[in-house]
């Protein structure tokens, strides 16, 4: 048997009222409720698409964990390697020289970094050699002084594969004629496209013993990168590595290199979801008004509920009842239509765009010209959490209100 509160309580629901003004604001919330739960899951998504697409291209290039000397030079990298490949989530590392110089072509001139790799090391912590739009990283060759230039790079200096550039260094040479910048002239045998303006407007690759020489660097290196089974793992793994590691080495894992940026995105994903939650509050506050017209349309039911014995709560009960139904049908319809097209979003803004003959993301202006979507489970329970609390919420006050209804005032005038 149920109880009869909830008898009542779906009984007012499914009921035709007199008044259709009531049904129509009920109509109204419930659909309010759907369209703010569902705009939730899908903006909530997108960003956690974008989120993951930029920490993929940022990790594509920079690595999950950098070891390096206080000084920026490693002289036992090899041995460093060797005892951080004893931690079972260490995948993978590499050895790279890092300096700061000027590529000059023709009358054009750019900064960059000009970082010394070993091509088969750097594949397996890195994604650029699955990057590259023209040559390979294997043609970085010791001795052949080639050089792979990021696309954007490429471009403003007007190179193309074969040309040959000039790298320009900041540490000088004693000359009779006084210091002196070193110039090396270098062959372009590749270019990459990242997808991040950084790197492809501002990074060059050569082989890592040219980078010793051209920096005279001597055997050392400015440090290894390491590859992780788990990135989200690397603040732990690095902390692991402190007390592993013999010796005064500076630690730093992506988190603390690029933290400012993804706590920028961390915080826009908040106050985005406040932001549309507020769509979610309006629509849930106008249970309230539907409730309260409820309750003054259902006065002689009310009164003879009582009189029969029901008490205060009872009638408090039976208005949550009804209003929670709205917002039960208005978050389960907000859900599944907004895990639907959070799942489909590839599909849909495509139609949306060849039908409207529009593009959200021009290719030209936007390095992510795809909406990405990635749906997080915890983000959908907790919209539909909200929701139902705010919609419980908002049958307190006219459920209180009915419960205060005096039987013989309600009664005089029927």
């Amino acid at each position: 048997m149920k109880p009869y509160e909830l008898f009542i309580g779906l009984r007012y629901t499914r009921a035709k009222r007199r008044n259709h003004f009531i049904s129509f604001i009920s109509l109204i919330s419930m659909l309010g409720i759907a369209l703010g739960v569902a705009a939730l899951i899908v903006v909530l998504s997108v960003m956690n698409g974008f989120q993951d697409e930029l920490r993929s291209r940022i990790l594509g290039v920079a690595a999950h964990i950098e070891i390096t000397g206080f000084d920026n030079t490693l002289a036992d990298w090899q041995q460093v390697s060797a005892q951080s490949r004893k931690l079972s989530e260490v995948r993978a590392t590499a050895p790279f020289v890092t300096g700061q110089g000027l590529i000059a072509y023709d009358q054009a001139v750019q900064g960059a970094v000009v970082r010394g790799i070993l091509s088969d090391a750097e594949d397996s912590v890195a994604d650029i050699g699955h990057k590259m739009k023209v040559g390979k990283l294997s043609a970085l060759r010791p001795g052949e002084w080639g050089i792979v230039l990021g696309a954007d790079l490429a471009r403003s200096l007007g190179v193309q594969m074969g040309d040959k550039v000039t790298v320009i260094t900041p540490q000088g040479q004693v000359t009779p004629a006084g210091m002196v910048p070193r110039l090396k002239q270098f062959t372009v045998v590749g270019l990459f496209q990242i997808g991040m303006f950084e790197y492809d407007s501002g990074l060059a690759l050569i082989a890592m013993q040219d980078a010793q020489k051209l920096f005279r660097t001597g055997d050392k290196v400015s440090g290894v990168r390491l590859k992780i089974d788990d990135l989200y793992r690397a603040p732990q793994v690095s902390e692991q590595l402190t007390k592993t590691l013999t010796g005064d080495y500076y630690i730093r894992d992506w988190t603390q290199s690029h933290s400012n940026f993804f706590r920028a995105v961390q915080m826009e994903k908040r106050v985005m979801f406040v932001i549309l939650l507020l769509i979610v509050a309006v629509a849930a506050f106008n249970i309230v008004s539907t409730l309260v017209m409820v309750v003054t349309d259902k006065q002689a039911d009310i009164a003879i509920l009582r009189t029969l014995g029901a008490s205060p709560l009872s009638i408090m009960k039976i208005f949550m009842v009804q209003g929670a139904v709205i917002g039960i049908i208005g978050t389960a319809l907000g859900l599944v239509s907004g895990i639907l097209l959070a799942l489909n979003i590839g599909v849909v803004v495509p139609f949306i765009e060849h039908t409207f003959g529009v593009q959200f993301l021009s290719a030209d202006v936007y390095q992510i010209s795809e909406l990405p979507s990635k749906l997080d489970w915890h983000d959908v329970g907790v919209i539909g959490l909200v929701s139902l609390a705010l919609s419980w919420l908002a049958t307190l006050y006219p459920s209180w209100r009915a419960s205060r209804t005096n039987p013989a005032e309600a009664l005089r005038y029927e």
